[in-house]
């Protein structure tokens, strides 16, 4: 389908992203990238290091049960040799690994599950796409999708950047839309389907650690499970029935929504896009069943190698008990990584995985570092690559605006 043709809103965006503009605040993400990385490796915890090696004891001074390991006030000092914890930076603990062939040879595994997770998104974006997106157009809207959605909080997403930055690629808007809609409706279809195998395969009673009870915004962590998962059906259903069924009524529905005063100014534009939905929904609604397994086969694809890194960085440190279990509890955690208020769920990503996965990694003192690194293959690395591409893309794209 053919781009629209600039409009005075464009225009303006245009000149407000000339490179020059835009490479300011690029280098500021780059440096700004940089530093929460710094900060989080010099950022003090305290990791369980054994009985008799540590200067410190939990006492559990708000009496939650939970321990939290950056937070002093949990810890008392005692004699060197006396505690079971210690006071580290994330730098030092991963310092004090013993580095070996096997613990390389497990990281670089983690590497590839990650490109491979990247690789089948690139897939997806081009299948959607008709071929309209060539590899390289693929490649840079997957990152700088993610580069999206890693500065954004995590319950707002990149999802409504994803549909300019396809638009800019020379996707009309109805059309970069209906791709985003449909990746969101594939994402949120795999985690439905998921979760019942799961449950089958390895039993509720063994997914929700009881000492995660009321971490989270008061609420069992069972409870906040059920809520997003109820919410995630909600969704699919919302997301198919609008594009498959009734786009009419999903463009109505946009219409009698940007009625609102505060929603007024940009009723025209949402005619344009309600009127790009409606026929994007009846051209995707005729697509054969080859071009869904298709986008559907690399959506699992990516999300069972998303998965599949923590497994693989775990394995790198020690002997996992339970793969199943490990790989199964993401899912869980996911849910909360989901709704977290904060950009790329930072903070929250940190205490979650303490406490959904302390049971089942046998040297605990070891927790922090497989943080850092799970972190940096899933979170960081896509600050510095979204940071160095958007500029050259800004430029390659500028007429296609």
């Amino acid at each position: 389908m053919d781009s629209t043709a600039p409009n005075s809103s464009e225009q303006q965006f245009r000149s407000t992203f000339r490179l020059r503009r835009v490479l300011i605040p690029i280098l500021i993400g780059m440096v700004a990238a940089g530093w929460l990385l710094w900060r989080d490796l010099a950022k003090e915890r305290y990791e369980l290091v054994g009985q008799g090696t540590g200067d410190h004891t939990w006492i559990d001074a708000n009496g939650n049960g939970i321990v939290d390991v950056g937070d002093a006030t949990e810890f008392k000092p005692v004699g060197e040799g006396l505690g079971d914890y210690r006071r580290m930076t994330a730098r030092e603990t991963l310092r004090s690994i013993n580095w070996t062939w096997h613990s390389t040879w497990w990281i670089v595994l983690a590497v590839v599950a990650t490109a491979f997770r990247d690789l089948g998104y690139i897939y997806r974006i081009r299948v959607l796409s008709d071929g309209h997106l060539s590899w390289r157009q693929s490649f840079n809207v997957t990152f700088l999708w993610e580069f999206a959605s890693a500065l954004t909080p995590s319950v707002v997403g990149g999802s409504g950047v994803a549909m300019f930055i396809i638009g800019r690629e020379g996707i009309a808007l109805g059309r970069a839309t209906a791709i985003v809609l449909v990746t969101a409706l594939m994402d949120e279809l795999f985690y439905v389907v998921m979760v019942p195998l799961v449950f089958f395969g390895v039993g509720m009673q063994h997914l929700f650690p009881e000492e995660l009870d009321n971490a989270f915004w008061g609420l069992p962590v069972q409870t906040i499970f059920w809520i997003g998962y109820c919410f995630i059906l909600l969704l699919v259903a919302i997301i198919f029935y609008s594009v498959f069924f009734r786009p009419r009524a999903f463009k109505w529905l946009l219409l009698r929504i940007f009625k609102l005063p505060f929603l007024r100014r940009w009723r025209p534009q949402v005619v344009k896009v309600g009127e790009d939905i409606e026929t994007t929904g009846i051209e995707l609604k005729g697509k054969p069943k080859r071009f869904w397994a298709r986008a559907f086969g690399a959506t699992c694809f990516s999300w069972a190698s998303r998965f599949l890194v923590i497994n693989l960085i775990a394995a790198a440190f020690f002997n996992v008990n339970d793969h199943l279990l490990l790989y199964a509890r993401q899912l869980i955690m996911w849910v909360i990584l989901l709704i977290s208020p904060t950009p790329g769920s930072s903070g929250i990503a940190e205490i979650a995985f303490a406490g959904f996965f302390r049971d089942l990694l046998p040297a605990a003192g070891f927790i922090g570092a497989i943080v850092i690194l799970w972190r940096l293959l899933s979170y960081y690395i896509y600050l510095f690559i979204g940071a160095v591409i958007l500029p050259r893309w800004f430029r390659r794209t500028a007429s296609k605006a």
